[in-house]
């Protein structure tokens, strides 16, 4: 079994915000492989179905993102699951809007949520499927900067695409593997939204 899991903060207030662009993805999992994400349990709410024949188990951790490692751990080790299975999609300050990069391991980079699933787990051997959302000048603005909705309007035109990708990205890698996904899916979508408007 694959287990899928996009950080965020749960609750309205943070629902589109920059942070939560991995719960984002993670609900167009849901409705494009038709899984409810309606079972409430291990601090997370998730749902179970499968992609082409393979099970997976889609997760949105509800500890807000600091403490998501308390329901990752929760979840891989209630249903015996690989960690080499466990693929987390996040949002990424040091990449750009649109650009989009898999990998297996690696350090966290100060993302909090990725260092409390590495603490939790032991281990940072999970695939990692990040989602640049670009950082602000003044790097004493980045804790309020994560927890602004996308507003502008290259921002709010780039989501669709980026959501849409990674959707296609987390399912490629239950499909064919880290690497072929990585080849196929290891872009930066703002550079070619750029080069169609320059056509």
């Amino acid at each position: 079994m694959y287990v899928i899991v996009g950080l965020g903060n749960p609750g309205k207030r943070y629902r589109f915000t920059r942070h939560n662009i991995g719960f984002m993805v993670l609900e167009k999992l849901a409705q494009e492989f038709k899984i409810d994400l309606k079972q409430k349990s291990f601090d997370a709410l998730w749902g179970k179905g499968k992609i082409n024949g393979t099970n997976i188990l889609l997760a949105m951790p509800q500890t807000y993102m600091n403490l998501s490692g308390t329901a990752v751990r929760q979840l891989v080790a209630f249903f015996k699951a690989d960690i080499n299975n466990l693929i987390v999609i996040h949002d990424d300050l040091d990449l750009s809007l649109g650009t989009i990069r898999l990998k297996t391991g690696g350090g966290n980079a100060g993302h909090k949520g990725l260092a409390s699933i590495t603490e939790n787990l032991g281990s940072s051997e999970f695939v990692r499927v990040r989602l640049g959302i670009g950082k602000p000048v003044d790097k004493s603005r980045i804790e309020g900067y994560v927890l602004e909705p996308f507003t502008s309007d290259e921002e709010l035109s780039l989501l669709p695409e980026i959501i849409r990708t990674a959707t296609e990205a987390g399912s490629e890698i239950v499909l064919s593997g880290v690497e072929k996904a990585i080849a196929k899916y290891h872009k930066n979508i703002l550079v070619k939204s750029l080069k169609k408007e320059d056509e």
